[in-house]
């Protein structure tokens, strides 16, 4: 997918979120992101954290977020700092540049946060490709498994298998939950990691969407392609939501992966410089 096509696709969102902008001022509620800018405020730290407790709070967020467990060899060879599903490490990446910064986490494993975001993206993609569960279509250009509403609660015996799906559940891979739910949007705004897999799956998904004259109306939220829906879509189960919360990522990721809009701006605001080196990180554009 090249530089036009991606223009194309994203005006595309765009045009489709004006028709959802209630919705999609929630992509802003990521609590790092947001923790960041509230740490470096003019009384941001301990002085507002005695007035404010949930400033505390947020510290301690974002210590355990950097004690995550790294996922070391034996998981296709890949290490990461791990979480399940998708969008954890996708969303604060929407507003902050973390590429060449790090913090004590990230200087003891050897990579940023937005190296280890495209390390869970390929994992993401080789675990749909190895499928270890069986599920209907996953492959090299049918994954992206995050946060998301489901066909469920049901339990059904699909080709003798006992299956258990849910409606909204933080899915997540390879470690689970996972019931056969794909979301597109998860993968989309993962372009920034890594373009060489991204791409060619969304060329996909819109080749797929075109046959089937859906082109106009983008990305379903999510579907499952095993849960089949008596009377309902041949391809499977499809959510009936068209969410600005998924549509606004897309839409900022392929900004940044184009251009980097967003991460300029907010490099240049001093409350999230502040933030961020009063959360700990240093190097790259940060000491600049």
């Amino acid at each position: 997918m090249q530089q036009p096509e991606l223009e194309q696709f994203r005006g595309g969102h765009v045009a489709r979120l004006a028709a959802a902008a209630d919705d999609v001022g929630r992509a802003h509620d990521d609590v790092l992101a947001a923790g960041v800018g509230r740490f470096g405020g003019e009384h941001g730290g301990r002085e507002l954290g005695d007035a404010h407790p949930e400033l505390d709070r947020l510290g301690d967020v974002l210590r355990r977020l950097a004690a995550r467990q790294i996922v070391e060899g034996g998981m296709y060879d890949i290490e990461y700092l791990y979480a399940g599903p998708l969008f954890i490490h996708q969303l604060s990446h929407i507003w902050l540049d973390f590429r060449g910064i790090r913090d004590d986490r990230n200087r003891e494993v050897g990579f940023d946060y937005f190296e280890n975001s495209r390390r869970a993206t390929l994992v993401h993609r080789r675990y749909a490709v190895e499928n270890p569960r069986g599920f209907a279509r996953y492959s090299e250009n049918g994954w992206g498994i995050t946060a998301s509403d489901g066909p469920g609660p049901a339990v059904r015996v699909v080709d003798g298998i006992r299956r258990e799906f849910h409606g909204y559940l933080a899915r997540g891979a390879p470690f689970g939950p996972d019931d056969g739910t794909i979301s597109p949007w998860a993968v989309a705004t993962s372009v920034p990691f890594a373009p060489e897999v991204v791409c060619s799956t969304l060329r996909h998904a819109l080749e797929r969407l075109a046959r089937r004259n859906k082109l106009g109306r983008g990305f379903d939220a999510s579907f499952n392609p095993t849960f089949l829906v008596p009377g309902g879509d041949p391809h499977g189960w499809v959510s009936p939501w068209k969410l600005g919360l998924n549509e606004g990522p897309i839409i900022l990721m392929i900004e940044n992966h184009l251009s980097g809009l967003m991460w300029r701006l907010f490099r240049r605001c001093p409350h999230v410089v502040t933030g961020l080196r009063r959360a700990g990180f240093s190097g790259g554009w940060l000491d600049g």
